[in-house]
C-alpha cells in the first residue's frame, strides 16, 4: 500500500473519530482526544505533501526528450565515503596483465591453449580458444611475455600472465569495408579479432552463440551503484569510437540497440548519449539499481522463454569502435580506484586485467582492507596479487570487517547506511558513510519479509524465486523470472535481506541448473 493510500485512510478514520467526539460530552479528556486527533492529521497531510514531492522528483526532467521515460518508485541508494575525482591519470607503472578463463561464462575450464610460458606476444594475439567453438578467439590485452599460466582445481587455467612491454605493440588486422560486409562477414571479423568474449548475452549472463541472432542489443549509459564510475567523464573524447561501435551493433541484431539513459542528474548527459544515432533511446529516473541494464531490459522489452539478447557497456562499445576505425584491438580502459580506504580516488587509464596490487600502489591508507573488482554490492573480492575481471571498470578498497558486532545496532552513535531506518542517522539522506565487510549478524532463517519488494524495481516475487530455486524447481524459477536476472540485479536484495542469505551465489546456482537444461 502506497503512502498517499495510507494517508487518506488515516484522514477519513480521524475524521470519522472527530464526528463521533463531537456527538459526545465535553471533557477535558475529550479536548486532550481532540487535539492528538488533529495533531494526526497533520502527520497525514504532511505524509500526502512528502508524496506529492515524490511523485513530482519521478517526474522527467525537462531535457530528457527524444525518448520514453521511465520513472522507477523502488531502490535505494548507498552514499559511500571514496567516490573518485575527475581526474584520469595513466597507470604506466602497471607490469603485469592477465586473463581470466573464469570470468568468461559458458566457456571450457579448460580451453586449448596456443601459447606456451616463455612466448612472446603482441596486443591482440591468440592465447587460447574454447574446445566447444575453436572460431571464438580469447586474446592478449597487452603486448610482452607470457610469463604464468596458473591452473587451478582439476587442471583448470584461471590465470594466463603477461609482463607488459613498455612500448606496446598490437597485431593488425585487415580493414573491414562496412558498406560490403554483410552480418557474417560482421561476426567473423569480431570473432577472429577477439573481441567477441566482450559481448553478453541475456539470459544466463554466458558468450553468445554466433548463429543465434539477438531480438535486441542493450547498452546502459549511466551506472547508479555504490562509487560507480561517471560514463559522461568516460566518454568525453572517445565520442566518434561510441558512435561507430552503436552502428556496428545495430547491424548485428534484427531488433533495436537500445539505449538506457540518466535522468536523476540536473543536467542532461553527454552528447555522446543523447545524440547518439542507429539506437531507441529511454530515460530513467530512479535509485539503484536503475542504471542495471537488466533493470532497463525489464521496462522496455523483458525477456521471455526463447528470447536471446545482448548487453555491452559503454567502454565495450568504444572498443568496438576503435577496433572497426584503428583496425587492431584495443583493451585500454578508464578504471575509477575508489573506496574510503584510498588516499586520493580518481580515475586510472589502463588495460583489461590490470594486476590489482600494481594499479593500486601507494595508494592505499590501512592495512587490513579488502580490495573488490567491481563495486560493494556485485564486485568480486581479490588479493592484491589478483587481475581486474574482464568487465569491471571500478576498484573499490574498504575496511575489513573482521570484528565481533557486540551490540549491533543498539551501539550509540553507530552510522551505517540502512533500508529500515534503524540507525539514528538514517534520515540524513546525503550523508555519505565508511562501510567495511562485517554482515552485522549471522545467517539465519530465510523467512519472507517483503524487504527484497521494496528494492528491486521489477514485476517479480524474488522471495519465492529464491525459495523455488532452493527447491529445484526448475519450472516454477522460469515461471517466475529467473530469465530476466543477473547477480547485480539482486545484489541490494542481498545487502537488505535480514536473513544474511547470500541471494547472488543462489541466483548463479539456479542460472546454471537451467542452463544445463538447455
Amino acid at each position: 500500500m502506497g503512502m498517499r493510500k495510507t494517508a487518506l485512510i488515516w484522514i477519513f478514520s480521524i475524521s470519522g473519530i472527530l464526528s463521533i467526539q463531537a456527538q459526545s460530552p465535553a471533557g477535558s479528556s475529550d479536548n486532550l482526544s481532540i487535539w492528538i486527533t488533529l495533531i494526526l492529521i497533520v502527520v497525514a497531510l504532511l505524509a500526502l505533501l512528502g508524496d506529492a514531492f515524490y511523485r513530482k522528483r519521478s517526474k522527467a526532467p525537462t531535457y530528457a526528450s527524444g525518448g520514453h521515460f521511465v520513472g522507477l518508485n523502488k531502490g535505494f541508494d548507498l552514499h559511500l565515503k571514496g567516490g573518485a575525482e575527475d581526474k584520469i591519470i595513466d597507470a604506466d607503472h602497471v607490469t603485469r596483465y592477465a586473463v581470466l578463463p573464469p570470468n568468461y561464462r559458458g566457456n571450457n575450464p579448460i580451453p586449448k591453449m596456443e601459447v606456451n610460458e616463455g612466448d612472446e606476444v603482441k596486443a591482440g594475439d591468440v592465447l587460447f580458444h574454447d574446445k566447444s567453438n575453436e572460431s571464438i578467439k580469447y586474446v592478449a590485452p597487452v603486448s610482452g611475455e607470457v610469463i604464468a599460466i596458473n591452473r587451478g582445481e582439476k587442471r583448470s587455467i584461471v590465470e594466463v600472465v603477461i609482463l607488459a612491454d613498455k612500448v606496446q605493440k598490437h597485431r593488425e588486422l585487415p580493414v573491414l569495408d562496412l558498406t560490403k560486409a554483410d552480418r557474417a562477414a560482421l561476426v567473423d571479423y569480431l570473432k577472429a579479432a577477439g573481441f567477441w568474449p566482450l559481448i553478453n548475452q541475456r539470459p544466463f549472463d554466458i558468450i553468445p552463440d554466433p548463429e543465434v541472432t539477438p531480438k535486441n542489443i542493450f547498452i546502459s549509459t549511466f551506472d547508479t551503484a555504490p562509487l560507480a564510475p561517471d560514463l559522461n567523464l568516460i566518454v568525453a573524447g572517445q565520442e566518434a569510437e561510441f558512435q561507430q561501435g552503436l552502428d556496428v551493433l545495430a547491424r548485428l541484431t534484427d531488433g533495436q540497440v537500445h539505449l538506457g539513459l540518466s535522468a536523476n542528474g540536473t543536467q542532461a548527459p553527454h552528447q555522446a548519449f543523447t545524440q547518439a544515432k542507429n539506437v531507441k533511446k529511454t530515460w530513467f529516473k530512479g535509485l539503484h539499481p536503475a542504471g542495471n541494464v537488466g533493470i532497463q531490459i525489464h521496462h522496455i522489452d523483458p525477456i521471455k522463454n526463447g528470447d536471446v539478447v545482448w548487453t555491452l557497456g559503454v567502454q565495450e562499445v568504444i572498443t568496438l569502435g576503435k577496433l572497426i576505425l584503428n583496425h587492431h584491438l584495443d583493451l585500454s580502459r578508464i578504471v575509477a580506484l575508489t573506496g574510503s580506504e584510498l588516499k586520493s580516488p580518481h580515475y586510472v587509464r589502463t588495460s583489461v586485467g590490470a594486476n590489482l596490487g600494481e594499479l593500486l600502489a601507494n595508494e592505499v591508507e590501512g592495512t587490513q582492507v579488502r580490495i573488490i573488482s567491481g563495486d560493494v554490492l556485485s564486485g568480486e573480492g581479490k588479493k592484491s596479487d589478483g587481475f581486474l575481471n574482464i568487465h569491471d571498470d571500478q576498484v573499490t578498497v574498504i575496511p575489513e570487517g573482521d570484528y565481533y558486532d557486540l551490540f549491533g545496532w543498539l551501539t550509540p552513535g553507530k552510522a551505517i547506511p540502512s533500508l529500515s531506518h534503524t540507525y539514528l542517522n538514517a534520515w540524513k539522506s546525503n550523508k555519505t558513510y565508511t562501510v567495511d565487510t562485517n554482515t552485522h549478524g549471522e545467517k539465519r532463517a530465510f523467512v519472507v519479509t517483503g524487504q527484497f519488494e521494496k528494492v528491486l524495481p521489477m514485476n517479480i516475487y524474488p522471495q519465492h524465486l529464491m525459495k523455488s530455486i532452493l527447491a529445484g524447481d526448475l519450472e516454477k524459477m522460469e515461471g517466475l523470472g529467473i530469465l530476466e536476472l543477473s547477480e547485480e540485479d539482486i545484489a541490494l536484495c542481498e545487502y537488505v535481506c535480514t536473513s544474511k542469505t547470500p541471494l547472488q551465489k543462489i541466483l548463479r546456482e539456479g542460472l546454471d541448473a537451467l542452463h544445463e537444461q538447455g
